[in-house]
């Protein structure tokens, strides 16, 4: 064939007349290189075999962008936003056995660090921060305490997430369940979401400051609801006896205001603690068995620690009791908040009470007696909690939201005197002995409560 094809290269073109020699070595080297490229053509070498494999598999973790429904064959389905994204980092790995995951992040422990960061919501954004709460509305002067984030020491603490908490929420409802405090919190959560989606008030009762409030957001199908419940147990709140004012509590009964409502919830947000440091009876089997800063009544005198833990233990046993009774294997979160501390360093009627404009540093304040007792009651009793549920298989959860020291250290973050908008308008008296009401108990808002949601969202989503 090769011979054919130069004698008539040949007579084509006779300048080009090769003496005999000439031809037949070039007819052999044509004859090689046709050998060499059949070989390569029917006889790949195991280089080329590994070459064809990582094309054919780049087409295929290509194909998710070009093709959606050939890659929802080829790749697993996308992970639950609570098992993260490491399956989406290998999507060509379909069998891999999954790491294990890591332990739960200790939030307790850490330090606020600056932070540039603007809040997703202002004063004037939000629509339902309580008006005590509006430090910015009322002209509090300084607005450092706004860039401050708390930074675990041995793990990360995410921002907060509008998104990743609203498709949490989808079709659930949750319930923030306590005293002031649970209510500050979940103003905050609200103000949150709304930089996201906003939320309609579907119900609201409980006088003046709507102590039972629901909110639904209709994008999502998702609801949040406020019970006002400082005990947990069931209560008469400062009810006058003999011409003093006491809180009477009964201990061996619930608030069936929002007990009744736990098999409508899929999360609970339980916190409580400051009602208990105010006179109190305490009763249990229908007979007074002690009571709190009482000389003026004729009943044994108690510190509070005790009713406390014991509050906060047969509430959470009735929680379980109760979401067993509506059936084993219902999912539902609860997570109960522990103390957060108040920073009155000086009169509560006079400027100056909590004055401080930056955080504590870490170290530079500890927790008193009572804020450890508390916290360690929570600790504890949710921790005893969390195992029963475990052992029982019942699809309950029971976290604690360990704030305490977090919250100890940012005496910057309350209200103070701007309760009111522009509180020394008209009083008189040195800067220093003004009288007016200052709130060194709740939290700004925007401020450092928006870190308690932050962990929240990552607990509920562990």
């Amino acid at each position: 064939m090769v011979t054919n094809f130069l004698q008539k290269y040949q007579l084509q073109n006779h300048q080009l007349l090769l003496p005999k020699k000439q031809f037949v070595t070039y007819a052999l080297y044509a004859l090689i290189a046709l050998a060499f490229l059949h070989y390569l053509l029917f006889y790949p070498t195991p280089t080329s075999e590994k070459a064809v494999v990582v094309a054919q598999v780049r087409e295929e973790v290509a194909a998710p962008v070009s093709d959606p429904v050939n890659a929802r064959q080829q790749l697993p389905p996308p992970p639950a936003p609570q098992q993260g994204d490491e399956v989406l980092r290998n999507p060509q790995v379909e069998d891999e056995v999954p790491a294990p995951a890591p332990p739960p992040c200790d939030y307790s422990d850490g330090e606020w660090v600056p932070d540039a960061r603007p809040p997703l919501y202002n004063g004037t954004s939000c629509s339902t921060i309580k008006d005590g709460q509006n430090c910015m509305a009322h002209g509090r002067p300084d607005t450092g305490y706004l860039y401050w984030r708390w930074r675990p020491r041995r793990c990360d603490l995410p921002a907060f997430s509008p998104e990743a908490f609203l498709l949490w929420l989808r079709n659930r409802h949750l319930a923030f369940v306590g005293d002031s405090l649970a209510r500050n919190q979940a103003e905050s959560l609200l103000c949150l979401l709304a930089s996201r989606s906003p939320p309609e008030l579907v119900h609201r009762d409980g006088g003046e400051e709507g102590r039972f409030r629901r909110f639904v957001f209709r994008e999502f199908n998702a609801t949040v609801s406020v019970f006002w419940s400082p005990f947990l147990v069931k209560a008469d709140e400062k009810a006058e006896r003999d011409g003093v004012r006491h809180n009477n509590v009964f201990l061996d009964a619930f608030d069936e205001r929002w007990v009744s409502r736990l098999g409508a919830l899929d999360a609970a947000v339980l916190s409580v603690g400051h009602w208990f440091l105010i006179p109190g009876v305490y009763h249990d089997g229908g007979r007074v068995v002690a009571c709190h800063d009482c000389a003026d009544l004729n009943h044994t005198e108690t510190d509070f620690f005790g009713v406390y833990k014991d509050a906060v233990r047969r509430t959470l046993a009735e929680v379980a009791r109760r979401h067993g009774g509506g059936g084993a294997g219902r999912e539902m979160v609860v997570a109960m908040i522990t103390f957060s501390p108040a920073h009155f360093e000086g009169d509560w009627d006079k400027a100056g009470a909590c004055p401080r404009k930056r955080p504590y540093k870490a170290g530079e304040k500890g927790l008193g007696y009572t804020e450890s007792e508390m916290r360690k009651t929570v600790v504890e009793a949710v921790r005893d909690a969390a195992a029963g549920a475990d052992a029982a298989g019942s699809g309950l959860r029971f976290a604690a939201l360990d704030v305490t020291t977090l919250a100890n250290l940012r005496p910057d973050g309350h209200p103070g005197p701007y309760m009111h908008r522009d509180p020394f308008a008209g009083v008189g008296g040195d800067a220093g002995e003004k009288r007016v009401q200052n709130d060194c108990v709740h939290w700004c808002m925007p401020g450092p409560v928006g870190t308690f949601n932050e962990i929240l969202l990552q607990t509920i989503l562990r």
